[in-house]
């Protein structure tokens, strides 16, 4: 089974699963939020596991799967190594999708096991590090030091199950300590060379912008909503760093600006995080997680399609460039980010919050669904797409 073309490659099986797992997760979620399902966990606790866990990591895998021996001048992984931590992905997406109808163990379960995946996937990233022939490996420590803080959130993240108290801690850490760093990391490596564009990256100033994320996990462990003043500067030294690049933006390449876009959030969303915490913390206000949400789907998921379109493309042998299709599937990805954002609002303002989380869901379904309609069959049986 695994000579099947859709396992030749590891971006193809690892993409599949964590875009099918962000339209059932989602799907799931909005069951348990309406109270047609029995809370095995909290709705909230559900969204952000399958999230993190099911999607964003499977799905930047593949993307470190295929990239991470490139950068560090090494072969690339044997079929055999990460099929077998596909298939644990899969094992533990299945058991935990189906454990939320029935048992809280048969969802912790799944979880211990997609932790155990999660583990040797990055012993297979530090293994490649260790045989690497380069003096100049800084990007890839960086990664191994996002994916390690990913894999104690995950822990955590198991732990609050029967300590809620870890819950928070957990979610700050894995958004701000495992996916930025390790997104980040990767975005600022490869957006500026799909923009055929070399940037001077000030290496100073990103550790000084860990240092400040540190903090605000810390703060906002401690009290939420307090780190208001660490994400402004955190806007203002990211975006200044990105102003510095001078990256070709506006583009006229959608597998570019889609790319760029992603980048401008990340700014973006610590200046919405510092309002809406300073809002929060002086006023009470609920926006509903608003500066997750912009920091996880302004950059985070945009990265995840551009990246994941140009991947699909670049190694299928189709054309890299963008349809008609495909470009209206960038756009649609801010729809689904100002839509969130508009989710936020509504319950901050008192508008009828039901509304907006169902419109919020609808135009992220159809997101993956138009994708996975579009790119599925190129990942799983190598479709050349007509011009």
């Amino acid at each position: 089974m695994n000579k099947h073309y859709f396992f030749s490659q590891p971006h193809q099986p690892f993409f599949v699963l964590a875009f099918v797992n962000a339209i059932i997760s989602m799907f799931i979620f909005m069951l348990l939020l309406k109270g047609f399902l029995p809370n095995q966990v909290s709705a909230t606790a559900y969204h952000a596991y399958s999230l993190i866990y099911m999607l964003f990591t499977p799905a930047f895998l593949a993307f470190l799967f295929t990239t991470f021996p490139r950068f560090s001048g090494t072969e690339i992984i044997a079929q055999q190594k990460y099929m077998t931590i596909f298939w644990m992905f899969l094992t533990a997406s299945i058991l935990y999708q189906v454990g939320i109808f029935f048992s809280t163990s048969l969802l912790v379960t799944a979880m211990v096991l997609m932790l155990i995946a999660n583990i040797l996937a990055v012993k297979l990233l530090l293994n490649i590090y260790t045989s690497s022939p380069y003096e100049e490996k800084e990007d890839q420590e960086w990664i191994l030091v996002g994916m390690a803080f990913g894999l104690f959130s995950h822990l955590l993240s198991i732990l609050s199950i029967a300590l809620p108290s870890l819950y928070n801690f957990s979610i700050q850490l894995s958004i701000y300590l495992y996916l930025f760093i390790v997104i980040f990391t990767v975005a600022q490596r490869m957006v500026p060379f799909f923009s055929h564009t070399t940037v001077l990256k000030n290496k100073e100033r990103f550790k000084v912008v860990i240092g400040l994320i540190v903090l605000h996990v810390i703060l906002e462990t401690i009290q939420e909503g307090s780190s208001f003043l660490v994400d402004m500067l955190l806007a203002y030294l990211i975006g200044k760093e990105l102003w510095q690049w001078k990256l070709p933006f506006p583009n006229p390449n959608p597998l570019v600006w889609i790319l760029l876009i992603s980048l401008y959030w990340v700014p973006v969303g610590f200046a919405l995080a510092s309002i809406t915490n300073f809002l929060s913390l002086m006023y009470g206000t609920n926006f509903l997680s608003l500066d997750i949400h912009a920091l996880a789907l302004g950059f985070f998921f945009t990265m995840l399609i551009g990246f994941g379109t140009r991947v699909t493309l670049g190694h299928s042998g189709n054309m890299m460039r963008a349809d008609k299709l495909t470009t209206i599937l960038f756009y649609w990805t801010q729809v689904v980010v100002v839509i969130r954002i508009l989710t936020s609002l509504a319950i901050a303002n008192s508008w009828d919050f039901l509304v907006f989380f169902d419109i919020s869901l609808t135009v992220w379904m159809v997101m993956f669904g138009l994708w996975g309609s579009r790119f599925f069959s190129v990942l799983i049986f190598g479709k050349k797409l007509e011009d």
